[in-house]
């Protein structure tokens, strides 16, 4: 990341003419820094000031490479200009603080009230920022060259890039071989290069983060071999931290149904998730979870919804960070799945239900299948 950029964060309070004195600020901040954005105004009722009148308030989100003290002596001129007088404490007339710069904190206080709260959560739901990163390796035991194979006149790889493109704010294909990265570059895709000793594809997805050496609040991690991925699938998953601060991690399960069969639903290679309030997951498995006591195995699908879990992950940009140094836990070995790590290691899952079956090719008569498909389609 560019490390001379920062977030900023001021608050803005008027309660003298405050309609027309918050507009005026607006008007000067946004001079002062173009690609400031503002939350919605709200009144609120003084604090410590009995004589006034109640003020107008708002929060603005702002990147720059200004030390704080000049971005703070930059909005009391800003006050000064538009008529704030300091020796009377009960006019305040305007104020306008810096209370966050990067990561640090410079008004704690400020942050208890809930209008700055709530003004901070509206921005960054509205700016959240998407990248989808394609992990995409030549060798592969089942299938070698697999993201280069033809379906439908085009690279398996350019197929899934394409599916993404136009719902992210970025995507990128990480590889650790040229000839895909050359595919990519002559398709008019995205690439970074990445290490070709990675463990897992949420390792290069982090590599390939760090080498994009742009800021991205969420990272999603798509299959580079499912060609027919939905742009409703990864809707999906950017609503899942749209609004909740609380969600570190975000995937997608798919409700078995009636045309089921018990056979699918025991299918180790077919793990399953069990879900708490505010669709959390509580854990995921091979096995059929939750085991329905006293009742018939023939009878379960009709006495229980359960969920197949969809690989698809995004992450907060900080939490990959903090994933990719975790050890491999107990439950993770003994299951052979990732995602038990980061449950051990308290990250909160959230997860988005989807009706679309994912098509998968991890072998030569996949991508016959995936060809047949296409052309249904078509």
């Amino acid at each position: 990341m560019n490390p001379e950029h920062k977030i900023c964060i001021v608050s803005l309070g008027s309660n003298t003419d405050s309609l027309y004195t918050i507009n005026k600020a607006i008007e000067e901040l946004t001079l002062t820094w173009p690609n400031i954005e503002f939350s919605t105004k709200v009144y609120t009722q003084p604090i410590g000031l009995p004589k006034s009148g109640p003020f107008l308030n708002l929060v603005g989100q702002f990147r720059s490479t200004l030390v704080p003290s000049i971005i703070i002596a930059t909005c009391k001129e800003i006050e000064t200009k538009l008529g704030r007088d300091r020796k009377d404490p009960n006019h305040i007339v305007l104020d306008i603080d810096l209370i966050q710069w990067g990561n640090e904190v410079l008004k704690p206080k400020d942050f208890e009230y809930e209008h700055i709260r709530e003004g901070i959560k509206e921005l960054n739901n509205k700016n959240m920022k998407f990248i989808g990163i394609i992990p995409a390796r030549y060798a592969s035991t089942r299938f070698p060259a697999k993201p280069l194979a033809i379906l439908g006149g085009k690279p398996v790889i350019q197929r899934v890039y394409e599916q993404v493109a136009s719902v992210l704010d970025a995507v990128y294909v990480a590889t650790d071989d040229v000839r895909i990265q050359d595919a990519v570059l002559a398709f008019g895709g995205k690439v970074v290069m990445t290490s070709p000793d990675h463990q897992s594809g949420t390792d290069r997805c982090y590599e390939a983060y760090l080498n994009i050496d742009q800021e991205y609040d969420v990272v999603i991690n798509i299959q580079g071999d499912e060609p027919f991925i939905q742009k409703s699938q990864i809707e999906a998953l950017m609503s899942c931290f749209k609004g909740d601060d609380s969600t570190d991690i975000a995937t997608l399960v798919k409700p078995f149904g009636s045309t089921n069969s018990l056979e699918e639903l025991e299918n180790p290679n077919s793990p399953k998730v069990v879900l708490g309030v505010n669709n959390r997951a509580l854990y995921f498995s091979r096995s059929v979870i939750p085991y329905l006591r006293n009742i018939d195995k023939s009878n379960w699908l009709m006495s229980h919804r359960f969920f197949k879990h969809i690989g698809l992950y995004a992450y907060r940009s900080t939490v990959l960070a903090e994933i990719t140094k975790l050890k491999q836990s107990p439950l993770e070995l003994a299951e052979s799945l990732e995602q038990l790590r980061w449950l051990e290691n308290g990250y909160a899952i959230k997860v988005a239900e989807t009706s679309i079956e994912t098509i998968g090719i991890d072998t030569p008569h996949d991508l016959e299948r995936a060809e047949a498909f296409l052309k249904n389609k078509n």
